[in-house]
Parts: structure tokens; sequence; C-alpha cells
């Protein structure tokens, strides 16, 4: 591999002395070419038999908090160390375990005393911090009476939180926007304590159960029927009491960060696949396939004198909340987050039953979730052109917030990807177009025991590795596409639905 590197440095750097600056572009094409041969699925295959005995020795996955994710980052911290690779290990902490030692308390202390029933007029945020308050409520840019269909944006922006008084305990409505943004929104304007109340339109009205996998705001939070929040709303100057008595503990595991020696800081190609799979399985489609396809391209461009600073990126704790990447974009300066032109997300990429489908970043059908940030769009394009270029089909799939992009699309930075199907029943039109099986899942073993290396599809996986290292390549010589970043979209998408 490091011979292969070396001659093919080689040539680049003759070739980009020797071109015009009108040409200089096509290093790209060429490289493209060059590493997509390269790139063997049967090579990628290795890996994923690697992560298949990992999940064997160890209780059957790779889960966040186990031994076998463990085992996981060390087999590709090793690869890619060996392979020339600066690698960093980023700590990142998810919830171990949660429990309540006894039911949450919502009374109004204020001007007229009233307790509300736990589990039946609200119930606990899970995993909310324990915590004891007294204070009062303030309504966040509410929207009462609820419209017919769901519109409420309370808590989605910063901005809804404008004159909000420090101390209080925010009242904040369902809608539109992952209960995440408004959790953390109210934390950052200084909350006390947290009530989100159901929208109020038929179905959208009881309290229900529900692990947002999100406790980073520090403040108890509980989720309360419309009824409640309604009647709080409509007291002047309510006070409450809201405790909540939970024991919170907390786990660590790692991001793996790797960056190529070569290329400019200030271009940086994000690539990026979840490492860890559910308790359930060894989660070798979910998703050691994108991140067995990442360790394989990285492996072989690791000494080729890339034009932009490629950078490498396995994510923990996935399956339990998006977490990894979810804070490694939280750590991140303004200036940092810019230099990020664009992140490519590989997650699912070998589906037994599969589909080509490509995030779909100028949202063409004009269904389901918006567009991308500017960039998504051509992100996509590059996608199509490479399955063009083999006369292979693809379909569009919507930044639905199931995987590691949301945190990425939250700050604006464009995005895209391959996805070859989860739970979902492939259709007939899609059969059509891609074989296999209509009426039945994309991947019938979707985080179950049975997602082993013979769930793998050789086919999806080979093809959709190539098409990984053609974009990856291109990219890392040739960001002229990109358009200059904007302020980030209204409602960021996130792992947990509102």
């Amino acid at each position: 591999m490091r011979r292969f590197a070396i001659v093919l440095l080689t040539v680049l750097a003759l070739a980009l002395a020797m071109a015009p600056p009108a040409h200089a572009g096509g290093l790209d094409d060429a490289f493209a070419k060059v590493l997509v041969k390269k790139v063997k699925g049967a090579n990628v295959k290795k890996h994923l038999d690697a992560f298949q005995a990992i999940a064997n020795a160890n209780g059957g996955n790779r889960a966040a908090g186990t031994p076998g994710y463990d085992a996981s980052v060390a087999y590709v911290e090793g690869k890619l160390r060996r392979a020339g690779y600066k690698v960093t290990r980023q700590p990142i902490n998810f919830v171990e375990s949660w429990s309540e030692n006894s039911p949450p308390v919502l009374d109004i202390t204020a001007p007229t005393p009233k307790s509300y029933v736990p589990g039946t007029d609200f119930v606990t945020f899970q995993p909310s911090p324990p915590g004891d308050v007294t204070a009062q409520v303030q309504g966040v840019d509410l929207t009462l009476p609820p419209t017919p269909a769901p519109s409420s944006t309370s808590g989605c922006e910063a901005a809804d939180f404008a004159g909000f008084v420090p101390g209080r305990i925010a009242l904040v409505q369902r809608g539109t926007c992952p209960f995440v943004n408004k959790v953390m929104n109210a934390a950052e304007a200084g909350a006390s304590g947290l009530i989100v109340f159901n929208e109020g339109q038929p179905g959208r009205t009881d309290p229900f159960p529900l692990d947002i996998g999100e406790w980073r705001g520090g403040i108890p939070m509980v989720f309360a029927s419309f009824a409640v929040g309604n009647e709080l709303a409509a007291t002047p100057g309510a006070t409450v009491r809201l405790k909540v008595d939970a024991n919170l503990v907390l786990g660590t595991n790692d991001n793996v960060i790797a960056e190529s020696p070569f290329g400019d800081p200030r271009n940086v190609v994000m690539v990026g696949a979840h490492l860890d799979s559910v308790t359930e399985g060894p989660g070798i489609n979910d998703n050691g396939s994108g991140s067995a396809a990442l360790l394989e391209i990285a492996e072989e461009m690791a000494y080729v004198p890339v034009k932009n600073k490629v950078r490498f990126a396995f994510w923990a704790a996935e399956e339990i909340g998006l977490l990894g990447s979810d804070q490694y974009v939280d750590a991140l300066s303004e200036a940092q987050r810019d230099r990020i032109r664009v992140y490519l997300n590989f997650d699912m990429i070998a589906s037994p039953n599969y589909a080509y489908k490509l995030y779909d970043g100028d949202d063409s059908d004009g269904v389901g979730s918006p567009a991308g940030p500017p960039g998504s769009a051509q992100i996509e394009a590059q996608l199509a052109a490479f399955f063009g270029s083999r006369s292979l089909p693809t379909v569009g799939t919507d930044f639905d917030g199931r995987s590691d992009y949301g945190a990425f699309i939250a700050v604006g930075i464009p995005s895209g990807g391959i996805f070859t199907g989860a739970e979902g029943i492939k259709t007939p039109e899609e059969a059509a177009l891609f074989g296999g099986t209509a009426g039945v899942a994309y991947d019938a073993c979707y985080h179950q025991a049975c997602d082993t290396i013979a769930n793998i599809n050789d086919t999806a996986l080979d093809v959709d590795s190539d098409a990984i290292a053609d974009s990856v390549a291109r990219f890392a010589y040739n960001l002229r596409a990109i358009p200059p970043r904007t302020a980030p979209p209204a409602a960021a998408l996130s792992a947990s639905a509102e």
C-alpha cells in the first residue's frame, strides 16, 4: 500500500507541477480513478470479518459502553496509525444507567395550590438529571389555542427565549423541532427546570414516556399533557415546584478521529461512520459496513498529497442518540466548524435487500424533510454522477435525523452520503430498479442478532465502497462546486423526534 501511495504521490505531484492553473482541477478525476481501482470490496469485507470476530469474543455485540466497542476502537485506531495518520481519541459521554428513586413532582404552589398526578398528567423526560426547584413558570413562544395542524415552534430557536428571566421554569410546547433543541435552548437561557407539554391537536394531547437521550442541559425536565400546559400558561404568575428524583450515571466512550498528513486545514473534507452497534447484535451492516469502507479508503490514500485536508471520523454512541457526532460538533469553535467544507456520512451501505439511496440534498422530491444546507445538493450530484457512470440507478432519501449528519446540518455544514435501507419496506418500483424483493425490509436483520457477516450484500458493499472512494477523492482535490457557508436552517435535525 505504501509503495502504491509513493508512486501515486509522485505522479500527482508531477502532474500538479506541470499542469497550467486552468487545468489543475483535473487531478481530482485522476486521483478518483486510481483510488476507486485500489479500493477492493474484498478488503472491506476483511474489516467486517474483524468486527464480527470482535463481537463474537465480546458477548455478541460492539455496543457503546461494552468491551466490544472498546475492541472496535482499538482495531480501527491501530490500522489508522499504521497507515500513517494522526489519530485522536475524543472522549464522549453517554448515559450508562438511569432510574427513578421516587415519582416526580409537579405542583402549583401559588397563586392556588394544585398537585398534578405523575403518569397521568405528566411524566419524567428521560434521562432527566435529578433536581428539586420551585420557581415561577414562564411560557416560551406558545401557540394557544393550538392550530388545527401541528405548527408550534416553541423553544426551537434561542431567539424564542428573548426576555426569559434566568432562574424561572421554562414552559415549552411540543412541535416542529426535536425535543433536544428545546431542552438545550432552555438550559442555555438559564432555566432552572423545563416543562414541555403536548401540542393540543387530536392525538397530541397526553404525555407519554420518552427517552430523548439528552441530559447535558443539567436541569430537571418533565413532559406534561396539553391540559396541564394550557392551565399553567393561563395562570399569571404561577409558581411551580418541579422535582425529579433520579440516579443518572454517565459512561465514557471514544470517537476515533484521523486526519490526512496532507491538505489545507482551512478546507476540511470530513467523512464519518458510526462504529458502535446496538446491544442486540454485532452490527455488521449497521454500521460495520460504513466503518469498514472508510477504513479501507483511509488506508489506501494515507500518503497521497491531497489538496484539502481529509478527516475520517468513527463515531461513538450513535445508536443511543447520535452522541458521538453531536458532542464532536458541539465542542468545535465557530472557526473550526467553518473549516469543514463538506460532511459525508455512510451508515448501512450493504443491506441485503438494498437500494442505492442518496441523501436528498436539494429536496428534489419536495416531500418529507427539507433540503440540506447549501452545498448538499452538489454532494448528492457528485455521488449520483458516480452511479450514473456505471449505469446504476439511485433514489433519494430524506435527511430524517436518524444518522450522524444531523449535528453537521444543524450548524450549516453541507452534508450527504449513501444509505441502502434499514427496516423500511422495499417498494415494487425499487425492486424494478435494484432487484431484490418488494414488500420485504431492506434489512430484515436491522438491530437484531442476525446482523452478522452473513447479512452483508457483497455487491452493494463493493459498489458503495467505490462510490465513497470516488467522492472522497474528488472533494480531496476540488471543492469549487461547494458554495460559501451560510446560516444553519431554522429547525435543526436531531436524533429525537418532535
